[in-house]
């Protein structure tokens, strides 16, 4: 089996390997609501464009920024940071602009697919290979020229459809199952919204409301109710992985061999991505980038509340989520009658969806180890 560095089929077949706009180009103050997806390392997960916190430009100054559009089969890699990851981008995200943190490939798509070298990047030969080479230390930096010098095996295209379509049927229940657990958490939200944004719960035509506050509930300070408690900073010498996910300001950030606080638990965003809400059913080690509510306090009633909450403080020196402020937002509570109902109502939908997300853990696992077998032929297919 003969080998090329990426650059040299590129450049002997077509291609390109491109990084995206300078921050000159691009700048905070272009970014809207609405408009074109500009894809950050940050949306970068699992193999695919996470769209769920993901910025946007208006059409006019995309248009400005045209050689940098993502295509059907394009390869987009973070420039700096989290280097090991990668996406795939397909027919849905055909159009959306590769943003200033990362580096976009294209294929020559008859010698070389995309999604082979998709998965070829994600070979921990290939992640090693990167980190050995990138730039820096306190953060690892890629440029066009080290991610052209990688080697990859020139295999007949045939060979390459083979080793897709096996890792592909994997992919592929693994996004039918988390389409699945999207549909569970939009009915568990919606739930909510009806019963405790609109009032329309069991039994609330013949319940006063006056207020907005339906006979028998009342307001609290969130303080009162559920206090914020401080995450614990892991230190470079503790970053030992293990069993228990470590919970960040965007979500599971890795694993530790030991668990800082017992589930269920709620995680609140503090720096970073300020106010963000995640529920850990498993024990986790909250970092010191977040706040927790700890399993005596948390509840799936409580998880949703939070999540319709404005949280961000601006009168902070430093950006972030002041406890104070937080624990002074004003929380509707219902009656303990509600409250049980709901719960039995939505923690189904939750062991379902921890069921799924389980199964897609299995079948990730079982797809990186088939992964490299596949590549040097140990599996045939």
């Amino acid at each position: 089996m003969s080998t090329s560095t990426l650059s040299a089929v590129i450049e002997e077949w077509g291609g390109l390997i491109q990084t995206g706009p300078f921050g000159s180009q691009l700048h905070q103050y272009d970014y809207t609501d609405e408009g074109i997806p500009v894809v950050m390392p940050k949306d970068i997960r699992n193999g695919r464009v996470d769209v769920s916190e993901i910025a946007r430009i208006p059409e006019s100054k995309a248009t400005q920024l045209a050689r940098h559009f993502l295509k059907t089969g394009s390869v987009v890699f973070p420039r700096r940071g989290e280097i090991s990851k990668c996406a795939h981008i397909d027919e849905e995200q055909t159009g959306f602009l590769c943003g200033t943190g990362c580096i976009k490939i294209e294929t020559p798509e008859d010698k070389l697919r995309s999604k082979f070298l998709f998965y070829y990047l994600g070979l921990r030969q290939s992640v090693e290979w990167l980190e050995r080479n990138a730039v820096g230390t306190t953060m690892l930096n890629l440029n066009t020229k080290i991610l052209g010098g990688l080697k990859i095996p020139l295999l007949p295209p045939k060979k390459q459809d083979e080793i897709v379509h096996t890792l592909s049927t994997y992919d592929n229940l693994i996004e039918n199952n988390r389409r699945r657990i999207q549909l569970l958490e939009q009915a568990a939200r919606m739930l909510y919204k009806e019963w405790f944004v609109h009032l329309r719960f069991p039994g609330h035509e013949h319940l006063k409301i006056v207020d907005g506050v339906p006979e028998g509930w009342e307001r609290k300070p969130l303080g009162e109710i559920a206090p914020f408690k401080y995450g614990k900073a892991l230190k470079n010498d503790d970053r030992v992985p293990g069993s228990f996910p470590v919970y960040g300001s965007s979500g599971i950030v890795g694993t530790h061999i030991k668990a800082f606080v017992s589930a269920p638990t709620i995680i609140v965003g503090r720096k970073g991505n300020v106010g963000s809400v995640y529920w850990s059913p498993d024990d986790c080690h909250p970092i010191d980038t977040v706040y927790y509510i700890d399993s005596e306090q948390c509840s799936l009633y409580l998880f949703y509340a939070l999540q319709q909450m404005t949280f961000i403080s601006t009168d902070v020196a430093v950006p972030g989520l002041n406890r104070d402020f937080a624990h002074s937002r004003s929380m509707l509570v219902a009656d303990q009658k509600i409250l049980r109902l709901f719960e039995d109502t939505v923690s189904p939908l939750h062991q379902q969806m921890e069921l799924l997300k389980r199964q897609n853990t299995a079948l990730a696992k079982a797809r990186d180890i088939l992964l490299p077998k596949l590549m040097n032929g140990e599996v045939a297919v």
